[in-house]
């Protein structure tokens, strides 16, 4: 048995960030994959079905969920326990994902997955489709990009992502105090629930923040400013967008205040 694993960008989930390619890919899939992570992620399980009938053209395409291992307390474990959580969790859905694919495909086709912004960017789905290779099954993967939320903050707050011949610097909220400092130039923050930049205003009072939540979808939401002064903002919004959706997917970049302002 021979599969094509097509894994493609899919933004924020509004057919208008697709590209044509990513379009022509979806309309290849028999089966798509989207992991079932319990009532709480039903909204992006829907997200994902409406991009799918507004853009693929086949009727033969099937969804099938596949129930989201445990993945345990990231934010209580060092570097090294949140590593091994992290490639148990892969492995353990692998597994499920090898016995879907060989159950639903017996004889071979193409398999989807649905991946938000761009599967470069702090995503495990490329990791775990290496893994299911692992598993005896016979893979070719296609990878499609896709529009990141690093692109979509930076064109929402008209921003630049560097300074004239400066870096940018794309890290975790995990990482975040522990890699930060000026030389850095722009930061570029995913995956930070928590809002770890508060606890650099000690040492960096002049930072400030572009932030930006569920980016391209109806309820996005824009903070710009000192990040002292509209910290309790930001927080406020996360509160209320959590309470509508059952979840927040958010973004920001730090800048310095010598490059704090965004093109007029």
């Amino acid at each position: 048995m021979s599969v094509e694993v097509v894994v493609v960008g899919i933004g924020s989930g509004l057919a208008a960030h697709l590209t044509g390619e990513a379009v022509a890919a979806l309309n290849r899939v028999d089966v798509f994959l989207v992991a079932d992570k319990g009532s709480a992620a039903a909204d992006l399980r829907t997200l994902r079905t409406e991009l799918c009938v507004a853009v693929i053209t086949h009727p033969g395409y099937r969804v099938v969920e596949v129930a989201d291992p445990e993945r345990g307390p990231d934010a209580e474990r060092d570097r090294a326990a949140y590593e091994a959580g992290v490639r148990d969790w892969h492995h353990a859905r692998a597994e499920r994902y090898a016995d879907v694919i060989r159950r639903e495909l017996p004889e071979g086709g193409t398999v989807g997955f649905l991946v938000w912004g761009d599967p470069a960017f702090y995503d495990s789905t490329l990791r775990i489709v290496e893994s299911v290779a692992e598993q005896g099954v016979e893979l070719t993967t296609t990878v499609v990009p896709g529009i990141s939320s690093v692109q979509l903050l930076a064109a929402r707050h008209r921003l630049v992502l560097n300074g004239v011949g400066g870096s940018i610097h794309v890290t975790t909220g995990r990482r975040l105090v522990a890699d930060y400092h000026p030389g850095l130039g722009d930061v570029v923050v995913m995956l930070d629930g928590a809002l770890t930049c508060a606890r650099l205003l000690e040492a960096h009072p002049d930072l400030h923040i572009f932030w930006g939540a569920q980016l391209g979808l109806p309820d996005e939401a824009l903070v710009a400013g000192p990040l002292a002064e509209v910290l309790d903002e930001i927080r406020a919004t996360r509160l209320r967008l959590r309470a509508h959706r059952g979840w927040v997917m958010d973004t920001y970049l730090l800048r310095g205040p010598s490059l704090s302002l965004p093109l007029p």
